[in-house]
């Protein structure tokens, strides 16, 4: 059931409390899902705060990037963030719902907002990387129309590449 009316997406600066708060969430939920998979066990918390400070996403604010927090009921709980690679190509990253709002529709809301700022910054192609254990990711971008493509990237983590035609 998607639920879109409790549903809003708006531009949140990079830096923000709110920010930095669903940042951590994403951090951790993606950190501990690799250490699990690979280690068996959580993240060392000193490694966590690490990632976090060395990540400042500044290339997330205008004029050629923005941050997007979706918020259900007011409540802000996911980020999509959208970049300009060159000025056909936008990169999606960050995206993120916690884990209590999966399954009520926020992540096409998210996503379509994400593509129709990556729009507004001219692009005309969108494009993004994610692990192969992030296979719900993966189905959502299928779902939604993105084929899997060459990697446009050498991130450490990056095993799977997707493109979409805006």
């Amino acid at each position: 059931m998607t639920d879109v009316d409790t549903w809003t997406v708006e531009p949140e600066p990079f830096d923000s409390p709110v920010a930095a708060e669903l940042w951590r969430a994403y951090y951790t939920e993606v950190s501990d899902r690799w250490y699990q998979l690979h280690e068996g066990r959580a993240t060392d918390p000193a490694e966590l705060e690490r990632e976090i400070a060395a990540a400042t996403w500044t290339e997330l604010s205008p004029p050629s990037g923005v941050l997007l927090v979706a918020r259900y009921s007011g409540e802000p709980v996911g980020t999509a963030g959208v970049r300009l690679l060159d000025a056909a190509t936008a990169e999606l990253k960050r995206v993120f719902l916690r884990a209590d709002m999966r399954g009520k529709g926020g992540a096409t809301v998210l996503i379509e907002a994400a593509e129709q700022a990556a729009r507004g910054l001219g692009a005309a192609r969108i494009v993004l990387d994610t692990r192969r254990d992030l296979v719900e990711a993966r189905a959502l971008y299928a779902r939604l129309g993105y084929g899997e493509s060459t990697p446009h990237n050498d991130e450490m983590y990056a095993q799977c590449w997707y493109r979409k035609d805006l």
